[in-house]
């Protein structure tokens, strides 16, 4: 008989390559904590060698990627024998034969993720931009075809090592905010699109706060929502409905105050604010780029894929903080 008892008591082998990068260490960090997984570890000298990292991806159970995009794809490519992956890279967010690594986003993705052995960790970005999209799209408020505009300011730690390092120098201080992707060819643009059903790209504004972690992602519907006869109260209730039950998921309305950019910095799960008046009606979701837009994503998949309790190691902030 199946004892989930001595299950959860389980040590699972887990690998980090790439441990040493921003969104590695902090796998690491929960990892480390976390009842359930014994990590196995490399060497400092072999750490750059696809063939002993390869050989160690192919012992663990499961493997995190944490890698640049085509180191990502060259070590897939080399491996032959089993373990599951999990991709932080945005190598594979799009690709056919991976799982998106969003449970909370459809009915069944949660399943698909649980029982595959490739899923791709969501970008900060866009997990906000698709949390909030999706459900629209979804439940037909918004039509696959709206031209859609994204904003989102996310603390300087999402640019990773060279930029927190700018940031950072021992008595400089940048003191500045900016908005980058002047292009509109931001690599999180792709995912933003097919994972959230619509048929074109969104107009995307991606700014760099003066602030270590956390990020607001926010869409003005204005008159996008004109099927909407009351819009504020209206949304409130689709989101509430549609995130129901998920642990991750908290939703609010706000009329007055900030949605400041770290608000959520240090807990692993995000919040839904509706906000503005009936005729120019917002909504915004507040999370920290390293844990739900990162780290604690591909944690929470992790536990998933390992039969795991799903939010075992991280922080959720809904519950934590008794004002909101």
């Amino acid at each position: 008989m199946f004892d989930l008892g001595k299950e959860f008591m389980k040590k699972h082998l887990v690998f980090i390559d790439g441990a040493h990068g921003t969104t590695g260490l902090e796998i690491k960090q929960r990892l480390l904590c976390h009842p359930n997984v014994e990590l196995l570890s490399i060497s400092e000298e072999d750490r750059k060698d696809q063939k002993k990292r390869v050989e160690l991806i192919e012992k663990a159970e499961l493997s995190f990627l944490c890698l640049p995009d085509e180191a990502s794809r060259q070590v897939v490519g080399a491996l032959k024998g089993a373990g599951r992956l999990l991709d932080a890279s945005t190598a594979h967010r799009t690709h056919r034969q991976w799982v998106y690594g969003l449970p909370e986003i459809a009915s069944g993705q949660r399943e698909k993720i649980k029982g595959a052995r490739r899923v791709s960790v969501p970008g900060c970005h866009a997990t906000g931009f698709v949390l909030l999209a999706r459900p629209l799209v979804e439940k037909r408020v918004l039509d696959s075809k709206t031209s859609m505009v994204a904003f989102s300011v996310t603390g300087y730690s999402g640019g990773g090592k060279a930029m927190i390092q700018q940031y950072e120098k021992v008595g400089v201080s940048m003191g500045h905010s900016g908005q980058y992707g002047l292009a509109q060819d931001h690599k999180h643009l792709p995912e933003m699109k097919r994972m959230s059903l619509l048929s074109r790209e969104p107009t995307f504004i991606p700014v760099v706060g003066n602030y270590y972690r956390g990020m607001v992602v926010s869409l003005p519907l204005g008159s996008l929502v004109k099927n909407l006869r009351y819009p504020l109260e209206e949304l409130e209730q689709l989101y509430s409905e549609y995130y129901s039950g998920e642990e991750l998921v908290g939703v609010r309305k706000r009329q007055e105050g900030f949605l400041y950019g770290d608000e959520w910095a240090g807990y692993d799960d995000v919040m839904i604010t509706v906000y503005g008046k009936e005729e120019n009606p917002m909504v915004a979701v507040s999370f920290d780029n390293l844990g739900k837009g990162a780290s604690a994503a591909a944690v929470q998949c992790m536990n998933l894929m390992l039969g795991l309790p799903e939010s075992q190691g991280l922080t959720i902030g809904k519950k934590e903080r008794a004002e909101v």
